[in-house]
């Protein structure tokens, strides 16, 4: 238990990434982005020399790699989008009868986290999916997943932006604790390049596609080198400054349907200036709820959205540079996958850690939204 005493009673028993093979580079992607602007730039030649137009800037992989630390993501499709006159995923519409493609990237995470914790998808009694963008409205794809897995019990969605996933596994651990449920799953299936906008140098490179699993159950019987869960904090500022606007009522407004503001944009340097600080200070005051320094964490598994902001973070929080192992990035290989990435970098890198280490799972992101999980290793 932590030194303060308290704890959850629960424990993430398994844990398991999944991603689709396809990897497109930021090589690939540049030269797919400055064929269209070199087009775009062409075909308003009359207008940028009049000085009426400003005339779209290219982007390099240098670029790219300064601006975030991301050097390559896996994506569902890179025909449609490396294609200039396409720029958007090629995903087929799946019939009814069929298993939908986000469900099956979770059902396809979930299994390795079974796999990890020694169960059976049959043991799954409670399935929360929380992803920054769900692929349909309803039936929950929570409850697709729970039957796809053979298992039984109850199942819903949630969506908290880049907190969906902190958020799920917080509410999947409240109902263990709560004594609801007794093999929690929650997964996050992220098919970011679905709502990316390939034509904005601004983010064009950000977004990478995965889905990863966390289990939950009691922590009395928990696998020994489990990761007790000691407590859990939420917070939430409501700000626009990161957005997608699309949604169902967008069919009403037809002469706006197909706005850009329909996929994600940002004020990338406004977050960045809001979110550095206050992720620290959310941070700092959740462990000393529990009685625990910065200083005390082996492991910062934080939101993986920009390899600075992480830095900055972890820097103001223990007073120096952290290294690569404290404070993981797994940006260069996976890009930001939304609200997945602080659940990737645990589940990469966790298990090297000793007997009564503690560590901190964090994200930050759309909202703005926060959440974070104090874990120490059994």
């Amino acid at each position: 238990m932590s030194k303060a005493g308290s704890t959850t009673s629960t424990a993430i028993t398994g844990s398991g990434v999944w991603h689709p093979e396809t990897v497109i580079t930021n090589a690939e992607l540049c030269d797919a982005f400055n064929v269209w602007v070199r087009r775009e730039n062409d075909a308003h030649a009359a207008e940028i020399a009049a000085g009426t137009r400003t005339a779209m800037r290219e982007s390099t992989p240098e670029f790219i790699e300064k601006a975030s630390g991301i050097k390559q993501r896996y994506a569902a499709d890179k025909v449609g989008v490396l294609d200039p006159d396409r720029m958007v995923p090629n995903i087929p519409d799946r019939p009814d009868d069929q298993l939908a493609l986000q469900a099956e990237w979770a059902v396809n995470a979930a299994k390795l986290a079974l796999a990890q914790a020694g169960r059976e998808g049959k043991d799954v009694d409670l399935v929360v999916l929380g992803t920054s963008n769900m692929q349909r409205l309803y039936p929950a794809l929570a409850i697709e997943v729970l039957d796809a897995l053979g298992g039984t019990g109850s199942g819903f969605d949630i969506a908290l932006g880049c907190s969906s996933a902190t958020m799920a596994i917080t509410l999947a651990t409240e109902s263990v604790q709560l004594g609801k449920a007794r093999c929690a799953l929650a997964v996050t299936p992220e098919i970011t390049t679905g709502f990316l906008n390939f034509r904005d140098r601004d983010s064009h490179f950000i977004f990478g596609d995965a889905s990863v699993a966390i289990l939950v159950e009691p922590l009395a019987g928990a696998r020994p080198g489990s990761y007790e869960v000691i407590s859990t904090k939420a917070m939430a500022r409501f700000s626009s400054n990161i957005r997608n606007n699309q949604g169902y009522l967008n069919r009403c407004d037809p002469a706006h349907r197909d706005d850009s503001d329909k996929l994600f944009y940002q004020q990338g340097r406004r977050v960045f200036k809001d979110v550095v600080p206050m992720a620290a200070r959310f941070i700092g005051e959740h462990l000393a709820s529990a009685g625990v320094a910065p200083t005390e964490i082996a492991r910062f598994w934080l939101h993986q959205a920009n390899s600075n902001m992480n830095d900055l973070i972890a820097q103001r929080l223990i007073g120096r540079s952290a290294t690569a192992l404290e404070a993981p990035l797994i940006l260069e290989e996976y890009a930001n996958t939304a609200s997945a990435g602080s659940a990737i970098a645990f589940s990469k890198y966790s298990d090297d850690l000793p007997s009564g280490a503690y560590g901190i799972m964090a994200s930050f992101g759309a909202g703005y939204s926060l959440g974070s999980l104090l874990l120490r290793r059994t």
